[in-house]
């Protein structure tokens, strides 16, 4: 059997298992595609089958695209990883640590003892956790009434820190920070910044911040996972104006368009001819920046939307520059070194600079992490590797 034939009925069995009620996903290897395929309904129970060119939230597949563009800034200068974050951005002057909560129920805040900077945001060891990874930080935002991320303001990035900068590793709100500081540099948005210095060159017309009338028509729903192990699909409410567009989760793409950002990590920074990033500078971010500090699992403080969970369990991990590093070799074939990372609503994705192969995986699945759903991506990685 090809590898087509494999790749293409180990997606059908993820739905016929209950796995996904839809998934999309492709391989690409520094020359091109290599595989794509589909599988499922776009929305379940519709008979809107998924396709190769479906459109989905990718979430945090966001923040890998954020740090390219962070890192082209700096190439030129205009950003220096370890300077204090308070030069770009004024939030950044007396970042306050959570300790805890008095009788009342009251935050305990105290200084930070460490400055945050730009590469503590982008190695999610600043301190800035999100309300759904940190139980005492949704207790903070319950104490304290600020608006949180899903009404679009600014405000709500402004959370105390949970530890000081540069002591640990939670996954959290700091890509988003980093993509504030590019548009209080660049006097642009998010979004237009992308545009012009990333999706155009690497020809990604499918992807942004808001879906064009072309991408709504391809739009896949989003599906919750039902106590009898069923899927519904919902829809989640957006900020009507939202104040910025969020580097750490916001974009909506196609895993082909996804491929030719995976394609241009593995050409050390270069697209058919088109050079976005220095060669130099993708080894930087595929390596590790936070030192001694390793990441740990994933802890849930809503199990709703998001499961506890780690990927690779066992295996040391380290964070580049937005990327998620396996330390060993993991047991289906992938070596030491492959950078990886997910979204929210279980897209998946790796890139393997040793193999020279990376492959994505696409489904709109709540909670993150569902162990079903993210079994079948690791199915589809380790398919990936027999082949």
């Amino acid at each position: 059997m090809n590898m087509k034939q494999r790749l293409d009925d180990l997606l059908a069995a993820g739905v016929q298992n209950g796995h996904v009620p839809g998934v999309v996903a492709a391989m690409v290897d520094k020359n091109g595609l290599t595989y794509i395929g589909s599988a499922g309904e776009r929305t379940v129970g519709t008979g809107d089958v998924m396709t190769t060119d479906t459109v989905g939230a990718i979430a945090s597949m966001t923040k890998a695209i954020t740090g390219a563009a962070v890192m082209q800034l700096v190439e030129q200068g205009r950003l220096d990883l370890d300077a204090p974050a308070e030069i770009y951005c004024a939030e950044f002057a007396t970042p306050q640590v959570l300790e805890g909560f008095d009788d009342a129920g009251q935050p305990i805040l105290r200084d930070a003892r460490s400055q945050v900077t730009l590469r503590n945001l982008l190695t999610h060891t600043s301190g800035y956790a999100y309300d759904f990874t940190d139980p005492n930080l949704d207790k903070w935002f319950g104490a304290t009434d600020a608006p949180r991320m899903s009404t679009g303001q600014v405000a709500s990035l402004n959370t105390p820190l949970m530890f000081d900068p540069g002591t640990k590793w939670l996954y959290g709100i700091g890509i988003d920070w980093a993509g504030i500081i590019l548009e209080r540099v660049t006097k642009s948005t998010l979004g237009d910044y992308f545009a012009e210095h990333l999706l155009e060159p690497l020809g990604m017309v499918d992807t942004g911040f808001a879906c064009t009338p072309n991408m709504l028509e391809r739009k896949a729903a989003k599906h919750l996972r039902t106590p009898d192990s069923s899927f519904m699909s919902f829809e989640m409410p957006r900020a009507e104006n939202s104040e910025f567009e969020s580097g750490g989760g916001g974009l909506f793409s196609t895993m082909s368009d996804y491929t030719r950002f995976m394609r241009m990590i593995l050409n050390d920074g270069e697209f058919e001819g088109t050079r976005v990033l220095g060669a130099e500078t993708v080894a930087q971010m595929a390596t590790n920046n936070m030192g001694d500090i390793r990441v740990t699992e994933l802890k849930s403080a809503n199990p709703a939307f998001f499961s506890d969970g780690e990927f690779y369990p066992g295996v040391p991990k380290t964070w580049g520059l937005t990327f998620l590093i396996n330390e060993e070799p993991l047991p289906n074939g992938c070596p030491a070194g492959a950078l990886t990372w997910a979204g929210a609503f279980n897209s998946y994705f790796w890139i393997d600079k040793t193999t020279g192969i990376a492959g994505c995986y696409m489904s709109q699945v709540l909670p993150f992490f569902d162990a079903q759903t993210s079994g079948h991506f690791f199915d589809f990685q380790t398919a990936a590797y027999a082949s």
